[in-house]
């Protein structure tokens, strides 16, 4: 049954082609959704079935098919775009972080830097393919329904395989795979890597994502996007029996990836949504459950006597930094912080991050902030930081006067910008191809909406 894999990835993949090749370019995201959640998985089976030799080609499909809609949608414009300070800002990012791979600054060879340059800024390429796109040719509803019933898919696969106890990767090739192209070694108790456990010896389950942080970020963007399809004109949150079932499947998902991070991100994605909505019982709760929450870890610091074991421990060790997960965090926090001191304008592409990793000469990292100011230096760390300040505070300005699909995008984008601020303190979340293209591509086409020529009014306000 594990074939089904990469089948789906390539199905997905001729499937989005072939909806390209027709002019219904919107057809990109059944790839984005469908093969790229599942992207390592497929090629983890590939690696098994004895198709290592395919691997390489099926790697650079996503780039392809991003290029060749971009490509598509530039010539296809029939009028001069109109730009966004966010867009400047952008381009600003993909020209200085091009410099690291022109000039040669660190230790790095260029084919190093330009593999470094593709996981850190391929990311503007992907934004400008949605800024490019007509939201009228865009199915808002629909392809946001395919991100739920893929929450469902994942979270049937999370059940089971806390059922049996046993990770999805330890049947698929995992290790193996990683191994082979990326160089890192099997780690952990279940010969993984260390991401598959927690302290107290219990397992991160990732479902069919590539490790349970990527898991658990998948989940808030599934999260933002559920709230945002069922959230009404009204702001009243009604979803139907998939909805229902998508969000029971993201909450099962975020509990077993065990990932800290995600897990207080998950509630405040709710948060948000609530305050925005003012949906107060939903804040009052939350209100409550927090002093509830207060309330218990003082009474676990301070009281004599009880028993600290199991998922107790875990909790406490999380809040005062003392588990070896979180004292590894600070630690390549502070090295990336000295060497961003120590080197202002950056030591270089390649210098941090998952390529610097799988060469073994990484520099700080697990902070998706740190691993770009470590690279690139202050300006362009500068340059990602505002960036998602102003996609922020954008999406809370047009929120309001929105309606229909385009409604459903600004929320989406703000909410998972909001969900994303935290995890992106604890990880590299770019690194993963289908949180990354999915998040920028709404990004791109939030500021599609906003930037529509002038005549708005002939646009359809609702169709979905």
């Amino acid at each position: 049954m594990l074939f089904i894999f990469p089948l789906i990835f390539l199905t997905s993949f001729f499937v989005a082609c072939r909806e390209v090749v027709k002019g219904n370019l919107q057809g990109i995201l059944v790839f984005f959704i469908f093969g790229l959640s599942m992207y390592t998985t497929a090629m983890s089976v590939a690696f098994l079935l004895g198709l290592k030799d395919f691997i390489p080609i099926f790697q650079y499909f996503k780039e392809v098919l991003v290029l060749s809609v971009l490509f598509l949608n530039i010539i296809s414009l029939q009028y001069r775009p109109r730009l966004h300070l966010i867009d400047y800002a952008i381009l600003a990012f993909l020209g200085y972080t091009f410099i690291y791979v022109i000039l040669p600054i660190g230790e790095q060879g260029f084919v190093n830097r330009l593999m470094a340059f593709k996981s850190t800024s391929f990311f503007v390429v992907v934004y400008f393919t949605g800024r490019l796109m007509d939201i009228r040719a865009v199915y808002v509803s629909k392809y946001f329904n395919y991100i739920a019933l893929l929450t469902i898919a994942a979270g049937c696969v999370v059940l089971t395989e806390v059922i049996f106890n046993q990770h999805l990767q330890s049947k698929t090739g995992f290790a193996e795979y990683v191994y082979y192209f990326f160089n890192f070694e099997p780690g952990g108790d279940f010969g993984l890597s260390w991401t598959f456990q927690s302290e107290g010896g219990y397992k991160r389950f990732a479902s069919f994502f590539a490790n349970p942080l990527e898991h658990a970020s998948a989940t808030l963007l599934a999260l933002a996007v559920i709230i945002a399809l069922f959230n009404r004109e009204d702001n009243k949150f009604k979803p139907n029996g998939v909805g229902m079932l998508a969000l029971g499947a993201s909450f099962l998902s975020i509990v077993f990836a065990l990932s800290r991070a995600p897990f207080v991100s998950y509630f405040v994605i709710i948060y948000v949504y609530a305050l925005i909505t003012k949906k107060k019982y939903i804040t009052y709760t939350v209100h409550a459950a927090l002093g509830a929450g207060a309330a218990y870890l003082i009474y676990l610091f301070t009281a004599f006597g009880v028993q600290k074991g199991g998922i107790t421990e875990v909790i406490m060790n999380t809040i005062d930094f003392s588990n070896p997960s979180s004292v590894g965090h600070l630690l390549e926090w502070a090295e990336g912080l000295m060497a961003m001191i120590e080197k202002p304008l950056g030591l270089g592409l390649g210098t941090s991050g998952r390529v610097a990793g799988s060469l073994g000469e990484n520099v700080g990292g697990e902070n998706q902030y740190i691993i770009i100011g470590v690279q690139a230096g202050i300006i362009a760390l500068f340059l990602y930081l505002w960036i998602y300040i102003m996609l922020i505070k954008t999406s809370l300005k047009w929120l309001p006067h929105l309606h229909g699909r385009e409604k459903k995008v600004c929320m989406a984008v703000l909410l998972i910008k909001v969900g994303f601020f935290i995890p992106l303190l604890t990880s590299e979340v770019e690194s993963s191809s289908y949180i990354s293209y999915v998040n920028w591509f709404l990004c791109g086409l939030l500021m599609s909406i906003i930037m529509k020529p002038q005549t708005a009014q002939l646009y359809p306000a609702n169709d979905d």
